[in-house]
């Protein structure tokens, strides 16, 4: 596919765009399937399944690695994104097993904030905490959860020492993770003011409050939490987030690539999917750091078809 410009009309991507690099942007275009299927960095294990497969995985994922942990008696220490209602799945499998989880820690990866960088409350309930409460900790037998300190999300209280406790456990376990329309790896934005531009002085960087993205705010207004109605002034404004440093801190990450609207082949993650796994390394493309480390990366099958022009199909 390549370029959209001819020779009659060329022109720059928007300054508002983040990556603008065009000639790394054609050769992403054209990657394919199999591109992804023989990837050539040895950090990343890709595997191109089905949409369910995706979270089918993900889920049994979060499953068994808890289940063994605990019952080795072991630790666990996890990363985990927004919380979606599978989390009770994950919950009603503990249960069916009978789980001892007083050795699991959970860390959400971020949380909004309003205009002055005030963290949501955990009663907000389009929040990442409140919904990690309603859909996990809150669906597990009372006998078998963990201490309801050890289920933990981001608040004005905590953000400075966010990453140092982490850190003081060890770091995570495991990080779950997968890129936004931007490229954000958690909310960490690539055109924020508060992420440095530097990439290592970006690898290091820890939890902090950050400027959302206007392609952001277009993103999650398209969320079933926010109506799903394109109303990008229903989202807040800025966000709590973990940064790269905590991310490379993990022993290990699982990355998901396969989010469409409503079971449509329509995708915004379908480039920022190729730019995070076959483009440079960049605080500009803030997700494509997991080419610096071992990652399991998902992609979906509908994500991994190459992108295709289709004027018939309009919006």
């Amino acid at each position: 596919m390549g370029t959209f410009e001819t020779a009659e009309f060329t022109y720059d991507p928007s300054p508002c765009v983040p990556f603008r690099d065009k000639a790394v942007l054609e050769a992403v275009r054209d990657i394919g399937r199999e591109d992804f299927e023989n990837h050539p960095n040895p950090n990343l294990d890709v595997r191109v399944v089905r949409e369910f497969d995706v979270w089918f995985t993900f889920m049994m994922d979060i499953f068994f690695r808890i289940k063994e942990a605990m019952e080795a008696g072991k630790r666990l220490v996890m990363i985990l994104p927004q919380p979606w209602p599978l989390y009770a799945k994950v919950a009603e499998m503990i249960n069916r097993c009978r789980i001892d989880c007083r050795n699991l820690y959970t860390f959400n990866m971020d949380e909004y904030a309003d205009q002055d960088g005030n963290i949501a409350p955990e009663s907000w309930p389009h929040g990442f905490t409140h919904a990690l409460k309603k859909y996990f900790y809150s669906r597990l037998d009372p006998g078998l959860r963990p201490p309801e300190r050890q289920m933990i999300g981001l608040t004005n209280a905590n953000i400075r020492d966010y990453g140092t406790m982490l850190t003081d456990l060890g770091g995570a376990d495991i990080c779950y993770m997968g890129p936004g329309w931007t490229g954000h790896v958690a909310f960490t934005e690539p055109d924020a003011p508060e992420v440095p531009g530097d990439l290592e002085a970006f690898k290091r960087w820890g939890p902090g409050i950050v400027t959302l993205s206007p392609f952001t705010l277009a993103q999650n207004s398209l969320h079933g939490s926010f109506g799903a109605a394109g109303d990008i002034a229903a989202v807040p404004p800025r966000a709590a987030t973990i940064g790269p440093a905590q991310v490379l801190e993990a022993r290990h990450r699982i990355s998901v690539y396969c989010i469409g609207i409503h079971g449509t082949p329509t995708s915004w993650q379908k480039l920022v999917t190729r730019l995070s796994l076959f483009g440079p390394v960049t605080p500009r493309v803030p997700d494509s750091i997991v080419q610096l480390a071992p990652t399991e990366c998902l992609v979906s099958e509908p994500i991994a078809e190459k992108i295709a022009v289709d004027c018939e199909k309009g919006y």
